[in-house]
């Protein structure tokens, strides 16, 4: 599903004031990083849900292998416009969620990356279609960091096989956006190679992790607007 201007999310937000640094860029979603232990850009249930009634613009909330009951309850206190599962989350969680919450329920996948020989993408495709078919409102593809055979979900900056992205996001009946390693002097390839519903980033537009950068995420987003996807 590809939309005629290409949506921005801006992810990583852990003050209302970088909240409100996305909204006067132009961004579309605040992405919020909820008790991931792992995240330098975690924030309390309580934080996010300031940040989230200060923001006008639709918060989404990144969790990361939380229970569905833990996932129920910080969506009720945050009222998120979306909650994203970041991490392993089977296909029967996110059934399980739509069936409970008022909001949508994203799912990140994490891709290979470029001329990744061990890359299974029959096995790829195939996951899409088990998150399509559970109920998913929209992907996220995004590439994994790996470090002493630990992975990191998200906010790597590294960037996954473009290629494949394309061809999985036509294949796709939901909003997809794409993640991983987009900065604005990329942003403009990105969305003409791989057209996707989204851009989503955060190291991108950092000053370090967890402080954005205003001239980067202005730049970005003027990079992304002008730019027919």
């Amino acid at each position: 599903m590809i939309p005629n201007r290409c949506k921005v999310k801006i992810c990583g937000t852990t003050s209302i004031a970088d909240a409100h640094m996305a909204v006067n860029a132009g961004a579309d979603y605040s992405g919020v990083v909820v008790e991931v232990p792992f995240s330098e850009r975690s924030v309390s249930i309580n934080s996010a849900a300031e940040i989230a009634q200060q923001t006008p613009i639709s918060t989404v909330i990144l969790v990361f292998d939380r229970p569905t009951d833990w996932v129920r309850e910080a969506a009720a206190q945050i009222k998120p416009f979306a909650v994203q599962l970041l991490g392993h989350e089977p296909p029967t969680q996110v059934a399980e969620l739509k069936g409970i919450l008022s909001c949508e329920v994203w799912k990140s996948l994490f891709l290979p990356t470029e001329n990744d020989p061990a890359a299974d993408t029959t096995a790829i495709f195939a996951q899409v279609e088990a998150y399509i078919n559970a109920g998913a409102d929209a992907l996220l593809f995004d590439t994994a960091e790996f470090t002493d055979g630990k992975a990191r979900f998200g906010g790597t900056g590294k960037q996954s096989d473009w290629n494949l992205s394309a061809q999985l996001i036509q294949a796709c009946k939901v909003p997809t956006f794409l993640s991983g390693g987009i900065r604005p002097e990329n942003v403009q390839k990105a969305i003409e190679t791989v057209r996707p519903y989204g851009v989503d980033l955060c190291s991108g537009v950092e000053a370090s992790k967890g402080v954005r950068d205003q001239q980067k995420l202005e730049r970005l987003m003027e990079n992304a607007r002008t730019t027919d996807g």
